[in-house]
């Protein structure tokens, strides 16, 4: 009851309860597409990556998470490109992209002074960082998000799941990859705030991997993804408010409750043929 009066009367605590809705409902729809397609590896790339755009952007002064889009895009875009084009190994893209972004962070993090503390926030997530303009973006990316689920459920599936069927169905495949690689990168870059950059992989996979347990249908995963990313996300956080402690460990400790709890209650079920 005091959280809720809390909300009312603080614009920080009201940005943080909107960020874990929306940055849930996005999470748990592009997850799914994430998990569908075994890409939990690429989008560990990208949002290690990114962290060579906030190092960049901390030392010249800008937006850190504008910096962070830039890297993540151009890592998305580029890992998905040298893929298809047969350039290099996805997994080897993926690991140079990780890495570099990484040094290249931990370089301008250094160069700068007093970066220690800023570099815990963004690695680690600080919730009550997220202001009026943070959720404007995140609002627009999730109607985005909702929308584009909505109207290409079925080219994403069919895409997902076999992708020369997809071609062979007159769906542009190298198109909607490019445009999910993207998509992928400013959801990420918009959570970082909230889970930071070590920690925001479990959001966008284990409520996917939850709802995975009890069922094989994308719609139905992409859904109740999206539900449980949101419950997990204000449960997550309101333990955190009472326990003083940080919100991104909280919301892993509470999916991995949840995973634990679906994993035991499935075990009597035959494994599928």
């Amino acid at each position: 009851m005091e959280l809720i009066n809390d909300i009312f009367q603080y614009d920080f605590l009201r940005n943080a309860m909107f960020a874990c809705i929306l940055s849930g409902i996005t999470c748990g729809i592009v997850g799914t597409y994430i998990v569908a397609r075994r890409m939990v590896f690429l989008c560990g790339g990208i949002t290690h990556a990114s962290f060579g755009g906030l190092g960049i952007a901390f030392y010249y002064g800008f937006n850190p998470l504008a910096g962070a889009l830039c890297f993540a895009g151009i890592s998305a875009v580029g890992i998905e490109w040298a893929a298809r084009r047969g350039k290099i190994r996805e997994d080897s893209a993926i690991g140079i992209i990780w890495s570099v972004g990484m040094a290249v962070g931990a370089l301008f993090m250094t160069l700068r002074p007093g970066y220690a503390s800023d570099l815990t926030s963004y690695l680690f997530g600080s919730i009550l960082l997220v202001d009026g303009f943070d959720i404007i973006c995140m609002s627009a990316v999730t109607l985005a998000v909702v929308v584009g689920a909505a109207l290409w459920l079925r080219p994403i599936m069919y895409m997902t799941f076999d992708n020369d069927y997809a071609a062979s169905q007159g769906i542009g495949t190298s198109c909607v990859s490019y445009v999910m690689a993207a998509l992928t990168a400013i959801t990420i870059v918009l959570s970082i705030k909230i889970m930071g950059i070590i920690l925001l992989l479990s959001l966008l996979t284990m409520p996917a991997v939850i709802v995975n347990s009890l069922s094989k249908s994308y719609k139905t995963i992409a859904i109740w993804s999206a539900v449980i990313a949101t419950a997990g996300n204000i449960a997550g956080f309101v333990v955190s408010y009472q326990l003083n402690i940080p919100t991104g460990s909280c919301i892993i400790f509470t999916f991995c409750t949840v995973l634990v709890v679906v994993k035991l209650l499935t075990l009597h079920k035959k494994p599928d043929r």
